[in-house]
């Protein structure tokens, strides 16, 4: 039926997003080492609004534990400076007038440990959105069981929804194992 395979393509869609955005969480938390990417959810006020600090900024990595941000106009170095110090990064940049550094520190076992309790959580949190797709995707069959398709129909769709959860929750397991694998490498 053609209103079962629409429903597939939506769950198969909507698991994928959760993958994605489980992958952009993962990327947020600091694995011990300078990624540009370290500073993506700071803003910074420009012309009164909030913006990104890699739109206002260049993002470097000169060397694996320093990060080097230019601003494209150096008037906004002191609030770059101050975007920092606010942010829950816990960094303290070092401003030269032209360029802030951030030296990285390097990661304590305890700290690790913290961090790869962060990567399950929102690795779980991921595998959530997984499950509730697949609820909602098995609601709606039911309905049009209810509305007149068939029970075999319905059925094998369950199991093809089954499969996408499986694969889908399979990958959020390979997403926490190679982050895990990033953040206790010393």
């Amino acid at each position: 039926m053609e209103e079962i395979e629409l429903f597939l393509d939506e769950a198969k869609e909507l698991m994928q997003k959760a993958v994605e955005h489980t992958a952009a969480e993962l990327l947020k938390i600091r694995a011990g080492k300078a990624m540009p990417n370290l500073v993506d959810g700071i803003m910074v006020p420009y012309y009164g609004a909030p913006t990104p600090i890699n739109q206002v900024s260049s993002v470097t990595t000169p060397d694996a534990r320093t990060l080097a941000i230019k601003p494209f106009e150096r008037t906004l170095i002191g609030e770059i400076e101050k975007a920092i110090i606010n942010s829950d990064l816990g960094l303290a940049p070092q401003n030269n007038g032209e360029i802030i550094i951030l030296t990285i520190p390097t990661l304590t076992e305890e700290r690790r440990i913290n961090l790869v309790k962060q990567a399950k959580n929102d690795c779980e949190h991921g595998k959530i959105s997984v499950r509730n797709v697949r609820k909602d995707t098995n609601d709606s069959l039911k309905k049009l069981q209810k509305d007149g398709a068939s029970e075999d129909e319905i059925k094998t769709a369950e199991e093809k929804v089954q499969k996408l959860t499986d694969q889908y929750t399979v990958k959020m397991d390979e997403l926490l194992a190679k982050k895990e694998a990033e953040i206790m490498k010393v």
